[in-house]
Parts: C-alpha cells; sequence; structure tokens
C-alpha cells in the first residue's frame, strides 16, 4: 500500500464553461446559408449572368447572419450570460 498522508490535494475549478468550438444548430445554419450565399454571388460573377443574381447572393449571406444570432438567442448557439442553451430532449 502507498502512504497517502503527504498527497498533494488538487483543488479543481467549480464549472469549465462550455467550448463546443461552433458545433451548434446556430453555427451550422449561419455557415450553410453564408456558403448558399457565396456560391450564388460566385455564379452572378459568370459572364451573361445578370448582376442581380450576386446582390441575391449578398442578401442570403446578410439573412443566414441575422438567422444565426436569432437562433443563438433563443438558445440554439453557444450558450452566454443570460441566455440558457436548449438541452437535447431526455429519451429513455
Amino acid at each position: 500500500m502507498t502512504d497517502n498522508r503527504n498527497a498533494e490535494v488538487a483543488y479543481l475549478p467549480p464549472a469549465v464553461p462550455p467550448t463546443n468550438h461552433g458545433h451548434t444548430t446556430a453555427a451550422w445554419t449561419a455557415m450553410i446559408g453564408i456558403m448558399l450565399g457565396v456560391l450564388v454571388g460566385a455564379v452572378g460573377m459568370l459572364p451573361d449572368v445578370p448582376d442581380a443574381v450576386v446582390w441575391i447572393g449578398a442578401v442570403i449571406v446578410a439573412a443566414a447572419l441575422v438567422l444565426g444570432l436569432v437562433l443563438r438567442n433563443m438558445g440554439f448557439g453557444q450558450a452566454k450570460p443570460g441566455v440558457a442553451p436548449r438541452q437535447a430532449p431526455s429519451g429513455h
């Protein structure tokens, strides 16, 4: 057996803030919308395509950013002070 009388006591913080590096519904929705808008804008850069397609792509990007913010504030994003994150339903 070992002698634990001289063992060092480790003190840990009460809780570690959640880090999910953007693996949330809000982040995925925003990024997919941004990629779609950039794709539409890139198609608008091709010859013989109306210039309005570039602006449609810009509107899609702006809408994706707003939707990502709305979803984050609804609790589908990274936890932040004042907004409780949505919990996955606990099924049996």
